[in-house]
């Protein structure tokens, strides 16, 4: 008897009690990108990143320019995408603005200290941001560089679930750009389950959720 013949003989002993139904007789609700029932969608979406150990700041749009200044901390110098708004720039102090418009080399986005970026969508019950790479986010080399991400969300792009975010994303999966899917800092726990951050990417991720 093959492997596969024994597999396919146990499956059958264990459904052997259970009564058959023609094919389709009990079909499954499902609908694409439907609207995921969450109630606080916001306050989900800053509990499961927050999971992700990336740090959350909510903020009003007024306060978003002081918000992203102590975002960046301690930060010298830093990248930004040729489409970011540049109000929000508006209370740096002492801090160097690079704009990728050349674009930089890895070597050159590596010697900064970070990126500030908008995004696509926010999914509440996976904590995860996306990126569409629209101009304001720009090319994906960005965000996987440098070792501080700050990451610009709106309230207005949360999401519930998946579905409903493939849904949105769909005219940029059509334009032929890519997508970039974050959920927490870039983290690796493959080598003797010790976990090491920053191995694919950005080490920390600071996330502003803008109502």
């Amino acid at each position: 008897m093959s492997a596969r013949e024994e597999i396919l003989g146990r499956v059958s002993a264990a459904l052997k009690d259970v009564p058959r139904s023609a094919p389709g007789a009990n079909p499954v609700p499902w609908a694409y990108a439907a609207v995921a029932d969450v109630a606080d969608v916001a306050g989900l979406f800053l509990e499961r990143v927050e999971d992700y150990r990336a740090v959350v700041t909510r903020v009003g749009s007024d306060g978003l320019p002081a918000a992203l200044a102590t975002a960046l901390g301690d930060s010298r110098r830093v990248v930004v995408p040729s489409g970011l708004p540049t109000e929000w720039l508006a209370a740096l102090q002492g801090v160097e603005v690079v704009t990728d418009d050349g674009p930089l080399t890895a070597a050159e986005l590596d010697a900064l200290d970070g990126v500030v970026t908008a995004a696509a969508v926010g999914i509440a019950v996976t904590g995860t941001i996306v990126l569409d790479h629209a101009a304001d986010q720009g090319r994906r080399a960005l965000s996987l560089v440098p070792d501080l991400h700050v990451c610009v969300v709106r309230e207005d792009q949360l999401v519930g679930d998946v579905p409903e975010a493939m849904a949105r994303l769909g005219a940029a999966v059509a334009a032929g750009r890519p997508l970039t899917w974050i959920s927490g800092p870039s983290a690796t726990s493959d080598i003797e389950l010790e976990r090491v951050e920053g191995v694919h990417g950005p080490r920390r991720l600071h996330v502003l959720l803008v109502g």
